[in-house]
């Protein structure tokens, strides 16, 4: 089986799932062409991310001239299919409300991206976010490419779903991956509801050989894992160790991570004096950030907006408590067995769990360790859900005539 995985930017820090669900799928024996529409201006951290780059085929970064030359060849060779593409362009314009050059460049992606999956007779294209990406291949389906599929997280596409087109994007896919209840819930609310039967649950997953479960150091240590920003929530966290430094003067929190809220918490940090009780660390490679979620007594993400954290499931597979809030996919995963949950901003609340974590004893941490990995295993072992989307796949590669 050929299938391309066509992703926006692509690798960068927070797409190591999706680099995990294509090494997955390719153990079970498919072969995965790596697609991405630009390549990531940041710094890469992490071994296995950087060596994606040179298996990447980048559609629009460095291949403008590609792309006209794409155009004038589509114009002579295929004119009935581009003039197909036109309606259904103009719908993905008009929902976005504007933005004219960006949508000329989804369309000539599509031309060039239809053109190289019919030369490496790649059957069925894989979409990462019901975004740009997915534009793309809905616009080289509609001209005569190859079927294709996408995987929805929320929160941010959920969000600007009335500006993204879902129906005309639901409409010509073959099928649609949520990864949880409340996305495929929200997919069927922003789409017709003869859809419904096409949007499939598959969890994103884990290499779990890979994440070893430990016992529970006896430290007070906290870390939260993620993009320093401010639907992370991380900014009222000094608040609330400076009020649990006054019971447990030892209370020490580590924000792995970067991002535009780093000057704000850095800022929270010294006006509340808890310099020695929280350190930043920036970016860290992935076996580095397992280790260190491995050394501390519960996993922390006080979120205000997701569709359910890679970083929570990994914590769990090391056999970490979690806290964490009620958004989204959130409580289909951690509740009280696992560890805590809470209202997303309620500081009081935040503050007397973080309490019960460090006034737990090793016997309960124990339990919410083992209760965490087993869900793990049982609903996000990255081989199971990658053999689901295999599955889906082998149902569609046959290049029928798009609708």
């Amino acid at each position: 089986m050929n299938v391309a995985y066509l992703m926006n930017t692509y690798p960068l820090t927070s797409t190591t799932f999706i680099r995990r669900e294509i090494e997955a799928l390719e153990r079970q024996g498919v072969t995965v062409q790596r697609f991405a529409l630009r390549r990531w201006d940041d710094q890469l951290v992490d071994p296995l991310d950087i060596a994606e780059i040179d298996r990447t085929h980048y559609i629009l970064s460095g291949n403008k001239l590609g792309l006209i030359k794409a155009l004038a060849r589509e114009i002579v060779s295929n004119p009935g299919g581009l003039a197909k593409a036109i309606g259904p362009w103009f719908s993905l314009l008009r929902s976005a409300r504007g933005g004219l050059v960006r949508h000329v460049a989804y369309l000539l992606e599509a031309i060039y991206f239809r053109q190289v999956a019919d030369k490496e007779k790649i059957g069925h294209v894989h979409v990462h976010f019901l975004t740009n990406s997915t534009a793309v291949a809905m616009l080289a389906r509609i001209m005569g490419g190859p079927s294709y599929s996408a995987t929805v997280h929320g929160p941010d596409e959920l969000t600007d779903a009335p500006l993204l087109d879902f129906p005309a994007k639901i409409q010509h896919a073959s099928f649609i991956a949520a990864i949880t209840n409340f996305c495929r819930s929200q997919l069927i609310r922003f789409s017709d509801i003869s859809a419904s039967d096409k949007i499939k649950i598959v969890h994103c997953g884990l290499n779990l050989e890979d994440f070893t479960a430990t016992p529970v150091p006896n430290n007070k240590t906290f870390v939260c894992v993620g993009r320093l920003c401010p639907q992370k929530g991380q900014a009222q966290l000094p608040a609330v160790v400076a009020k649990l430094r006054a019971e447990h003067p030892d209370v020490k929190l580590v924000l792995i991570g970067d991002g535009p809220s780093r000057k704000e918490i850095e800022s929270e940090i010294a006006r509340l004096s808890v310099g020695d009780n929280i350190e930043i660390t920036g970016w860290m490679e992935n076996a580095k950030v397992r280790k260190a979620v491995s050394n501390a007594r519960a996993f922390l993400l006080p979120t205000f907006a997701e569709g359910l954290p890679v970083v929570i499931m990994e914590a769990l597979a090391l056999g970490r408590p979690v806290i964490s809030t009620y958004i989204a996919g959130i409580p289909e995963l951690v509740d009280e067995d696992c560890g805590w949950i809470v209202p997303a901003g309620d500081e009081e609340s935040l503050l007397n769990v973080m309490r019960a974590a460090l006034e737990a004893s090793p016997e309960q941490l124990t339990a919410f360790g083992a209760e965490g990995r087993r869900r793990i295993e049982t609903a996000h072992d990255v081989d199971k859900e990658a053999a689901k989307l295999a599955e889906y796949f082998s149902e569609n590669t046959e290049k029928s005539k798009p609708e």
